[in-house]
């Protein structure tokens, strides 16, 4: 897909898809708001207040383990779907980063995508380039882990001749 068709996709409204998106970000944006907890709250004492009525009978109190669990329940899918949405946004933010950077490397773009035991093996990288990094003066420097190993060596080899040179 190169950028033109990019640029012209036109998003179907009538779709079950496009639906469920729009839905489930406006519950989500909804139900994390104080108002929808003090909503939760008010439920729940109205339930308890409602205990002596009832006798606190099983009846009484399948009432509000039926009412949470299907809330749960449909609330998974709901915040799954904002929550995969927003993911991609966010990688899609950060492989536009890592391109226009001249310094970043390009090998991070579909970082997500490769296996676990592969993100582990590129951690080790940035936990060197990390041990790297603090042998620097400079706080303020980013390197990619290929120029930073590069320059770790050169500096080692300037030091090291410098030591060998002047034999305390």
């Amino acid at each position: 897909m190169n950028k033109q068709e990019i640029a012209t996709k036109t998003v179907n409204k009538k779709t079950l898809r496009y639906f469920f998106d729009k839905m489930a970000t406006k519950i989500t944006k909804a139900s994390g708001r104080p108002a929808a907890f003090i909503v939760a709250c008010v439920i729940v004492i109205v339930w308890l207040v409602t205990g002596p009525i009832f006798n606190f009978s099983d009846t009484w109190q399948l009432v509000i383990n039926t009412g949470t669990t299907i809330i749960t329940f449909l609330m998974v899918f709901i915040i799954q779907q904002t929550q995969n949405k927003d993911t991609i946004a966010l990688q899609i933010k950060l492989n536009e980063l890592i391109a226009s950077s001249e310094f970043a490397s390009n090998r991070l773009v579909d970082v997500e995508d490769l296996t676990e035991e592969e993100l582990e093996t590129l951690k080790k990288f940035y936990v060197r380039l990390a041990e790297l990094a603090s042998k620097e003066r400079d706080i303020h420097k980013s390197h990619s882990l290929d120029e930073a190993q590069l320059r770790h060596k050169k500096k080692l080899t300037v030091y090291l001749d410098k030591k060998n040179s002047n034999p305390h």
